[in-house]
């Protein structure tokens, strides 16, 4: 087990911004070697799709 002095730090390290762009990172490169594996394995690649669709209308327009 390890002393309350490496988890305090270990988890002021956890807190910094550049641990979240490295996680980030970490993140994408698992991804992408994912989705090579998936394509080379005969899958197909994900397709992209619409998060959101502005509808048409918008201020002076009636209810």
């Amino acid at each position: 087990m390890m002393s309350n002095e490496f988890e305090k730090a270990f988890s002021d390290f956890l807190d910094r911004h550049e641990y979240d762009e490295a996680e980030a990172y970490l993140f994408s490169m698992v991804r992408l070697a994912f989705a090579a594996g998936w394509k080379a394995a005969g899958g197909t690649p994900p397709q992209s799709e619409r998060i959101f669709e502005l509808l048409p209308g918008g201020a002076g327009r009636e209810p």
